[in-house]
């Protein structure tokens, strides 16, 4: 066992290390460039768009609303990454990891509105009637039958991916994060979160399409709210806490208090790498739930879709990491999830561990529906639409699981998967680039404030 644990941290180190990292930013930036930065310059375009995207056009074709789906997506990337991974990184890269999140943002916003314009354009129509897409229908129907083989590696490593990453890891989140702030048995977290899931899992993309566009928009806010108490009560720091950010994302910082001190490449190599867990830009995930959007065309679907970068880096991670600097836990020498705690708990004292544990809780619980959707797909792309139901009762009965079991190794081998999904979609990605560039100037063209679903 000792010999396994030790093949997969030696496989994480290479996989989450400087050349994955030259990738993904490489592959976003490259992306921003052929597209003339459009995704930075129609934010606020893409605002607009969410809001008119409840609603689908007539002609437009799909299971659940492009906002929906956009909220489906987002129930996946916005969760303990935001909360744990953000405090993570800056608890091991400094202040400065926040900067480089953002930077993973900016350029991770062209590549999440490539994967799901090639998803979108790709899509197609399973046996059952309902809309399939993601990075391998985008490679084996875009690249051609002789890709085929990077379409499958994609599946396969999603498709595990998602029992550790996006179902146990997350339960056990919950579990630990609800027995240290309420006392709660793990045991019963597990059954109430199996349940819970149950209910909303087996309904497929509309029942998790409905309960996330209605649970994610108010767990973000409501999240962002107790972030911005902790910043009103420490609101005299905030223009020190800029100053470290932009400072110490360029220059060393000493050891401070139990902050032992980072290199510039600490910081980048944080920042970067829970960027990209957070968002998943890269891995092309997004893609899936995008792909289930009622549409009619793949860029307006791209559109709103890149908007889930921006939200979950740009404001919700941003509002972590500066609760964290302002508050001062930072240099506490504490990490993950217990940092961020500290930080609601200075400026709410006696509360504000109990408001971090039901965020945590909500933010985990959501990335279990989010991710169900995406092993589903994984595999039915793998063994077809007859693995639906077995697949949704084996997602449901490894909750429990990892609500009471210790998943160290789990989320070490879920990590490693987790990466090596960037790989086929970003090689997908810049092979399918021409075409993103030819469907956006079409549109773009035909419909130059780029806010109707049929220019």
């Amino acid at each position: 066992m000792q010999l396994i644990n030790d093949f997969f941290n030696w496989l994480n180190g290479i996989v989450w290390g400087v050349p994955m990292i030259v990738l993904i930013l490489g592959t976003g930036l490259y992306l921003q460039i052929r597209l003339g930065f459009m995704p930075i310059l129609r934010i606020p375009q893409g605002f607009r768009m969410i809001w008119g995207s409840r609603t689908a056009g007539t002609r437009a074709e799909g299971e659940i609303s492009p906002f929906a789906a956009l909220m489906t997506a987002l129930s996946a990337t916005v969760g303990t990454g935001n909360i744990a991974g953000v405090a993570t990184a800056i608890a091991v890269g400094g202040p400065g990891a926040l900067f480089w999140m953002w930077m993973t943002a900016f350029v991770g916003m062209a590549t999440k509105y490539a994967e799901v314009v090639v998803a979108v354009k790709y899509r197609v129509v399973d046996d059952k009637g309902e809309h399939a897409g993601g990075p391998m229908y985008a490679i084996r129907n875009g690249l051609g039958k002789r890709w085929g083989w990077l379409a499958g590696a994609f599946a396969i490593f999603g498709g595990l991916a998602g029992f550790g990453i996006g179902n146990m890891v997350q339960a056990n989140g919950i579990s630990s994060a609800m027995e240290n702030a309420f006392g709660i048995d793990p045991w019963v977290t597990g059954g109430v979160l199996m349940l819970l899931t149950g209910a909303v899992v087996l309904g497929g993309i509309k029942r998790i399409g409905a309960v996330a566009e209605k649970l994610v928009p108010a767990m973000c806010i409501g999240y962002i709210v107790c972030c911005a108490v902790v910043l009103v009560t420490f609101a005299d720091q905030i223009p020190a806490a800029f100053d470290l950010i932009f400072t110490h994302a360029f220059t060393p910082i000493s050891a401070a208090g139990g902050f032992l001190g980072a290199t510039v490449m600490m910081a980048i190599q944080r920042g970067v790498a829970r960027g990209i867990f957070s968002n998943e830009a890269g891995l092309g995930t997004a893609g899936i739930a995008q792909a289930a959007g009622s549409t009619s065309n793949a860029v307006y679907s791209g559109l709103i879709g890149m908007m889930g970068t921006f939200i979950d880096t740009i404001i919700v991670c941003t509002m972590t990491g500066l609760a964290i600097i302002v508050s001062g836990v930072w240099t506490s020498g504490a990490s993950g999830a217990v940092l961020t705690s500290a930080s609601f708990e200075a400026a709410m004292p006696g509360v504000g561990k109990y408001l971090l544990a039901i965020s945590l809780a909500v933010f985990a619980f959501t990335t279990i529906l989010g991710w169900a959707y995406y092993g589903e797909k994984c595999w039915e792309y793998l063994l077809g639409t007859a693995s639906e139901k077995p697949f949704r009762i084996l997602w449901i009965l490894c909750v429990p699981v990892g609500a009471v079991t210790s998943l160290d190794f789990a989320w070490l081998v879920a990590d490693t998967l987790n990466a090596l999904m960037a790989i086929p979609n970003l090689i997908s990605l810049l092979l399918l680039t021409p075409v993103v560039v030819a469907l956006t100037r079409e549109y773009f063209a035909e419909n130059p404030h780029g806010h109707r679903q049929n220019p």
